[in-house]
This record gives C-alpha cells, sequence and structure tokens, in this order.
C-alpha cells in the first residue's frame, strides 16, 4: 500500500458541486487511472442531467438520439411513478460505449457522488468498453452516434411518410424478435457508411424487381416437383441460396422477407443492429460492473489517501458502494439470485489478494499468478480477454467459494425432491464453479431457435427449429406471441417444431396456420 501523503487542501468539503470542482476532481481521478491503474480509455463526455431525463434515458434503453416508440414511453411512466413514490431509486449514472465515451451525471448527487461516479463511469466503464475483446470485435464505438442518429431521422421520415401506425407495427413485430437478431457465431460484417447508402439503393432496387420474377416463377416456371431426388436437389439449393439454418432470424427477414418493403426492411435491420451492438453487454455484466466498481473504490481511497477528499466524502461514498455490492444470503427475503456488482467486485479483490498474499491453497489453484504481486497485469489482462463465463471458470476461487458459501441444488424431475449435490468444500469447488459458470453462458440462457427451410416457390411457409436443451420448453403463450410477429414480417404461415438436443425426437409444434374447426 502506498504512503499516505496528505495535501494541504481537499478539492472539495461541501456537497455542493460546480463544473469547476468536477473539472478539477476529474483530472485527480484521471492521474490515478492512468498512472496507478494504467487504465486505457476513450475521451470522456460527461453530461450533468435531472432525474426526469435520466428516466428519460432508461427508457431509451441508456441510448441518447433513440427513435421514438409506445413502448418507451410505456416504460418511462412506469419507472417514473415508482421514483416518485420512493419505490424505487435511480441509478447515479449511465455510460454509453461510445467513442468519445458519453456519461450522464444526476445534478442531484452531491459532489461526493459526482466523484464516485466519474471514477465508475468514465474511468472503469470506459477501460472495459474499449479492451474487452468481446466490445472490440462486435461494436462499433466510433459509429454508433451517427448510426443512432441516421436510425432516428430515418423513422421519423417513415412515421411522417407512412403514418405513425404502420411504423409502430413494425417495430413491435422486430422489438418481439430482438433477442433473435443477432449473430452469436461469427463477427458481423462492418460496412462503412458509403457502402450501407449503397446495399440500401440495391436492395431497393432487388426487391422490386425480386417480387416480379417471384411472381413469374412460382405460378409459371416453376411448378413444384414432389419426387423424391429432384425434392432433395431443390432442398439443398434453397439451403445454399439463404444460407440455411440461419440463426440472426431478423437478418434473414430482412433479407429474405417476400413482403417487405425497402423501408420496412431498413427499420427491422435498425433493430438488429441495435441488438447486436447490445450482445456483448449480456454477456459482461459481471466483469463489466466488478471492474468499474474496482476502479472507483480503488480511486476513491487513493484520493483518500492523498488528501484529496475528506473523511465526511469517503464515508458517503463508502456507504454507497457498500449497498451496490450487498449480497443478501440465499435466506433472506431480498435475496433474488447473485448480484453481479458484488460477484465481479470481489472477485478481483480476490485475484488482488491472490497476487500479494496467496494461500497454499490458492498456490495450487492458481500457480500462474499467485504471490506475483502483480496483480494489476493480472486484472488488466481479464478484462480485455474474458467474458463471465469464461472469467467465473478461470478465476473464482475456493476462498470466495466460501466466502459466498455456494452450494449446488440439482432438480432432476426423475425425483420426487431437490437434492444439495454439491457444497463449498474440497469435493464441490469444481463442480461449484463450473455449474456457476455455465450459468452465465448466453448458449443456455436464450433458446436456440434457427430458421431451417422456406420454399419461396412453393406455399413459402417458414419453418424453424427449436433445439431443446435440458427439457426446457418455450412459454406458450409468449411463444404464440412471437410467432404471431414474425408471420406479420414474413408474410406467410409458420411453424416451429421443438427438437430434442439428446435423442432428436419432435417434443413439440407450434404454427399460425389456423387450426380447423370440426364441423357439427
Amino acid at each position: 500500500m502506498a504512503a499516505k501523503t496528505r495535501a494541504v487542501q481537499p478539492l472539495f468539503d461541501k456537497p455542493d458541486w460546480t463544473f469547476d470542482i468536477m473539472s478539477d476532481v476529474y483530472d485527480a481521478i484521471e492521474k490515478i487511472a492512468v498512472e496507478d491503474l494504467h487504465l486505457d480509455i476513450y475521451p470522456n463526455q460527461i453530461e450533468v442531467i435531472s432525474s426526469e431525463q435520466m428516466l428519460d434515458a432508461y427508457s431509451s434503453i441508456g441510448l441518447p438520439l433513440m427513435y421514438h416508440h409506445w413502448s418507451f414511453g410505456k416504460r418511462f411512466v412506469r419507472d417514473e411513478t415508482m421514483y416518485r413514490k420512493g419505490l424505487a431509486g435511480l441509478a447515479y449514472e449511465i455510460v454509453i460505449n461510445s467513442n468519445p465515451c458519453i456519461s450522464y451525471n444526476m445534478e442531484e448527487n452531491s459532489m461526493a457522488m459526482q466523484t464516485l461516479v466519474m471514477a465508475h463511469a468514465a474511468f472503469g466503464h470506459n477501460h472495459f468498453f474499449k479492451n474487452n475483446y468481446l466490445f472490440k470485435q462486435w461494436t462499433d464505438a466510433d459509429g454508433i452516434l451517427d448510426y443512432l442518429s441516421f436510425a432516428k431521422n430515418f423513422i421519423t421520415k417513415c412515421e411522417e411518410r407512412y403514418g405513425f401506425t404502420a411504423v409502430e407495427e413494425v417495430l413491435d413485430a422486430a422489438h418481439a424478435l430482438m433477442d433473435h437478431g443477432v449473430f452469436r457465431y461469427r463477427r458481423p460484417p462492418r460496412p462503412s457508411r458509403e457502402e450501407q447508402e449503397a446495399m440500401r439503393r440495391q436492395r431497393d432496387e432487388y426487391a422490386d424487381q425480386q417480387s416480379l420474377l417471384d411472381l413469374w416463377t412460382d405460378s409459371t416456371l416453376s411448378p413444384v416437383d414432389e419426387r423424391g431426388d429432384e425434392v432433395r436437389r431443390k432442398h439443398s439449393r434453397r439451403q445454399d441460396a439463404l444460407h440455411l439454418p440461419q440463426e440472426n432470424i431478423l437478418y434473414f427477414l430482412e433479407k429474405n422477407s417476400p413482403i417487405l418493403e425497402p423501408w420496412q426492411r431498413e427499420i427491422v435491420r435498425i433493430v438488429r443492429f441495435l441488438s447486436q451492438y447490445l450482445y456483448p453487454q449480456k454477456q459482461t455484466k459481471v466483469m463489466n460492473e466488478g471492474c468499474a466498481c474496482f476502479v472507483h473504490y480503488y480511486i476513491i481511497n487513493r484520493l483518500h489517501e492523498l488528501g484529496l477528499i475528506t473523511e465526511g466524502a469517503l464515508m458517503e461514498m463508502m456507504h454507497s458502494h457498500t449497498n451496490v455490492v450487498f449480497q443478501p444470503e440465499y435466506d433472506d427475503p431480498r435475496f433474488s439470485g447473485l448480484n453481479p456488482y458484488a460477484l465481479g467486485f470481489n472477485m478481483m479483490m480476490d485475484i488482488r489478494r491472490i497476487c500479494e498474499d496467496p494461500t497454499d491453497e490458492d498456490r495450487e489453484w492458481f500457480p500462474e499468478f499467485a504471490g506475483s504481486g502483480d496483480w494489476n497485469a493480472v486484472l488488466l489482462d481479464a478484462w480485455a480477454n474474458y467474458r463471465d463465463e469464461s472469467f467465473i471458470q478461470q478465476f473464482l476461487s475456493p476462498h470466495l467459494i466460501r466466502q459466498f458459501k455456494l452450494f449446488v441444488i440439482t432438480d432432476d424431475e426423475r425425483e420426487e425432491d431437490l437434492h444439495v449435490t454439491h457444497i463449498h468444500n474440497k469435493r464441490g469447488y469444481r463442480e461449484i464453479r463450473k455449474i456457476l459458470a455455465k450459468s452465465y453462458d448466453t448458449a443456455n440462457l436464450e433458446p436456440d431457435i434457427q430458421v431451417v427451410d422456406t420454399d419461396l416457390r412453393g406455399d413459402r411457409e417458414l419453418k424453424l427449429r427449436h433445439t431443446v436443451h435440458n427439457g426446457i420448453l418455450l412459454d406458450q403463450k409468449n411463444r404464440d406471441e412471437a410467432l404471431k410477429h414474425l408471420k406479420y414480417l414474413w408474410g406467410y404461415e409458420v411453424t416451429l417444431d421443438g427438437v430434442s438436443a439428446d435423442t432428436g425426437d419432435v417434443l413439440y409444434s407450434a404454427s399460425t396456420v389456423p387450426k380447423e374447426t370440426e364441423s357439427a
């Protein structure tokens, strides 16, 4: 620990903030972040907004320049009501993965809270956005603000030209399928703005030509051949031409829907792009928040050691910090699962402990860095090269498993009771870590649904397959609603088969085809 060096005067000693004080504190934070923690950040743009503006940012999934949609207004009313009645608080900040990195601070915050928020968002989250491999490979921080501006203007023009209702129907359907609008296993193409404009013009021309072509080919040039080899050859050609199976359902609709107008395809593309942009955040919740909490915790303590903040300011910040990383016990009424802030922050503090003061157990589990002393290098490498699943699998220690009192309950449908199969002891550490890591794998959290076939020269029915893992089926009501939205964007009937990943058996079938009523 560095020796204490007291400054003559703290940077502030009252709760009120001014832009001049914030600027001085920002400079002090930046010096510690760069010189002590070796953080590498985008240029910062810090904006101070009111609670109402914060609620507005909340409702627009935290993105500035967002287009209008009724669901955002509904969310705003809900959050505002909860906030005004004192039933829910607001986040102290919102930060955008962009270059420059934009972070919003609440004007109601005291100066101590502004300090905490700047350290947390403008340096912790900012560094993570810029350096983590998922954000580097799958998002475009340089172009997101321009794209959001384009999307908002484009949708506004569509509303003026085609009407609010028509635009809203497309957005409703696309939003319903948003979780299935990402490429999970390959990096999406990243064309330049000029290339995007050229592609849009090409799509417009192609769509006009294709409609006529399909009419002719459907009815006159290629009648359906039901016979064996020819049917299989046609199926194989369709698979190649349409790049099937396809996991990104919105991408498939954007490229192949027989009924969407060019402006509707562009709206589907906008929603798909935003879904892809937000996808890395789903996979790094523990790491991203853990990184930001570790950074703000280090910085505020260092500011106090240097005499740049008062005891009172430090206590106020530590009170908020403790609330953020609080983890209720499993039998506490407030328990709702593992708090990602708590897990991420404690894992990073644990890495520092292992580097500085390891036990024999730590040396056995982490021979690569236990006792190395260079905890900063280990953390910088982890923040850059891991996601939640791999981070937990690699770095969760027996010490922390004991501290969190983690255990595993197995729910086997063939058994009458639940069973505690692993506890925090020597026999259970590896299995607990493996199962916890698996629970953060998005492949296990979201259903695997893919487009598998459609005959554009036949009935055009869209066929999807849900590969069912561990016997977990879709909620029937939500499933049927999603199929209706899918039919709206595709224009023809849609069927979905649930197939067991283990046996290949068809477990269920759902379709938008109306059921025939029995005659009296």
